[in-house]
């Protein structure tokens, strides 16, 4: 079995021989939800990733095609300089550490929105979304079926009832059939603030693409403008949707039939299946997978399900279930088993 210090000494030993360089060490530039991580290393002057994901755990291989289609699209992603797939280490462009999150502000917002809308554009549109796996009627419900286990069942302590089955059996209902509605494309998945890089040439830097799919036409919209990390107005968010519903029409990814009611509807609840699943992913992520770094932003998780929900009166019954369960608990705290 290798241990971490074994995956340690490898990803070195590959990278210094990769670089001809004896003497450079790595430092860690960032992690994700999963397996896969990345360090930072310098040679001649000049930055280098390198990614490591091991191949048992995260196959690189889908990171690897996704990006060259990505980059064939007109989309900035990093290129690789080397790869070891049957290790699973790859030498990869630095982007940099300027995340889109911590760099946001009142003021620039419109702009870095935009250049992320553009991008998001040149995928739905150029990109061959055909052999990617549907975002199908069962992911859809397996995405769900998340929060009710490790949101109500493990943090909350309790076990719905065939009453509250039945409601939120009927929620799930109306959100899947609103994303299945949707014109199909090529889907990011986490098209978020932390997962784009503010960089001088072709902004943004996109990045952890690996796991794209076929699916609704406002998915990676409602990721990047309801992003679980930072909240906006509302009325500005329905601005720039509005803006991008224009653009899509434009482009003939949607006709003339989505006017703009229509449109916000699968936006919103689009969104809102995926802050659904977030809600339990997180929690998913402390009690399974001892990761608590995302706890903290649970709450700003749960008020978008909850404000969202409240818009529409078919989902005021699943509105009620959740505030039922969750008030005056507090949702930043790991509970015991």
């Amino acid at each position: 079995m290798t241990t971490a210090s074994d995956r340690a000494a490898a990803r070195l030993a590959w990278t210094r021989a990769t670089l001809g360089d004896a003497t450079l060490i790595l430092e860690p530039a960032s992690a994700d939800a999963s397996f896969r991580s990345y360090w930072r290393t310098r040679h001649n002057g000049q930055s280098w990733i390198v990614m490591d994901s091991p191949p048992a755990l995260e196959d690189p291989r889908p990171w690897l095609a996704i990006g060259e289609r990505l980059a064939a699209a007109g989309l900035h992603v990093p290129a690789v300089q080397a790869k070891d797939l049957e290790q699973g280490f790859l030498l990869i462009e630095d982007l940099g550490s300027r995340l889109y999150l911590p760099t946001l502000t009142h003021d620039n917002a419109d702009r870095l929105y935009g250049d992320a809308m553009d991008a998001l554009l040149r995928m739905q549109t150029r990109m061959d979304y055909s052999d990617l796996p549907p975002f199908d009627h069962a992911m859809l419900v397996r995405g769900l079926e998340v929060m009710p286990e490790w949101f109500l069942g493990r943090h909350l302590g309790h076990t719905p009832d065939c009453d509250e089955w039945d409601v939120l059996e009927a929620a799930f209902d109306v959100v899947i059939r609103n994303a299945l509605e949707q014109p199909r494309c090529f889907v990011h998945r986490d098209f978020h603030s932390r997962n784009l890089l503010l960089v001088e040439s072709n902004n943004p830097g996109v990045i952890d693409f690996q796991g794209a799919l076929a699916g609704p036409v406002t998915y990676d919209l409602a990721s990047l403008l309801r992003d679980a990390y930072i909240v906006w107005p509302r009325e500005r968010v329905e601005g720039w949707v509005e803006s991008y519903r224009l653009r899509l029409r434009e482009a003939g990814l949607i006709d003339g039939s989505v006017g703009r009611e229509r449109f916000l509807r699968w936006f919103d609840l689009t969104g809102m299946h995926r802050h659904i699943r977030v809600l339990g992913q997180f929690y998913r992520l402390w009690y399974r997978d001892g990761k608590p770094g995302y706890l903290a932003d649970v709450p700003r998780v749960y008020q978008y399900v909850v404000s969202v929900a409240r818009s529409y009166p078919e989902l005021a019954a699943f509105v009620a279930l959740l505030e039922r369960h969750a008030h005056g608990r507090d949702l930043t705290q790991a509970t015991a088993a």
